[in-house]
């Protein structure tokens, strides 16, 4: 490993990391600090807004947005644990804010806003940052992260670096597990088909851990699998990464 010395970086830990997975946010400081990266977390950042825009209210969804701008406001790059909330600054706060005051300095914040992977791949050149784990994965491509953001290859090469591990292919790694943020509450039947599909491949290959780069993803495979009394559990990329595989059950 090769530390990047002099660079810092703001972390935004996401809502859900902040009120139910607190150690993927650990976990994410931890990588960024073995890269000797000084991490910073501003007081007073709450969300991105995506909830509140994705259910159709663009006014609350434009205050918290507005907000978080302010806040991320001349604090470097910003590294997000997340797809989700990546795609929602870098590619629906042009959506959001066009023809408005915060047009500008929106733009400013989409330049220098990336997901954890991507920072360390394609930003820090780090592809192996001494992970190991003695047992098989498997990972799951989330839906934004994807398609938004074009990622996938940034987590697998990581993964593909991580000592003792057995990396096995998904079948279907790049279609939805059926959460979707609401749609799991407004489009329920729908969304537990999708997720019988996605449990019924993560059978086929049985891996130890099933890897994700979005917390809400994770909730909603690692709920599955739990009602299943399966073996297999559901992590964050990062936990696998930081060697914190262990640090919940």
């Amino acid at each position: 490993m090769t530390k990047k010395p002099g660079r810092r970086v703001t972390l935004f830990v996401t809502c859900i990391v902040d009120q139910v997975y607190p150690g993927i946010g650990f976990a994410t400081a931890k990588l960024l600090q073995a890269q000797g990266i000084e991490v910073h977390v501003p007081r007073g950042l709450t969300c991105c807004g995506q909830m509140a825009f994705n259910a159709g209210f663009r006014d609350e969804a434009y205050a918290v947005a507005a907000r978080t701008i302010e806040v991320l406001r001349g604090q470097g790059d910003v590294v997000i644990p997340s797809g989700s909330c990546t795609a929602m600054i870098r590619h629906l706060y042009p959506e959001l804010f066009q023809r408005s005051p915060y047009a500008d300095p929106a733009a400013d914040l989409i330049a220098r806003t990336y997901e954890i992977s991507e920072y360390l791949v394609d930003v820090l050149g780090v592809e192996d940052v001494g992970a190991r784990f003695q047992g098989s994965l498997a990972y799951h491509d989330s839906c934004h992260g994807l398609r938004y953001l074009g990622l996938g290859r940034q987590a697998r090469t990581l993964l593909g670096h991580v000592a003792q591990a057995d990396v096995r292919p998904l079948p279907s790694h790049d279609q939805c597990c059926g959460f979707g943020g609401l749609f799991a509450v407004k489009q329920a039947a729908i969304s537990e088909a999708m997720l019988k599909n996605k449990l019924t491949d993560i059978e086929a290959t049985d891996p130890d851990l099933v890897v994700m780069g979005d917390a809400s993803c994770m909730t909603q495979i690692g709920g599955g699998l739990s009602r299943q009394g399966r073996r297999t559990r559901a992590r964050h990329l990062v936990e696998v990464l930081a060697n914190m595989t262990n640090e919940r059950p």
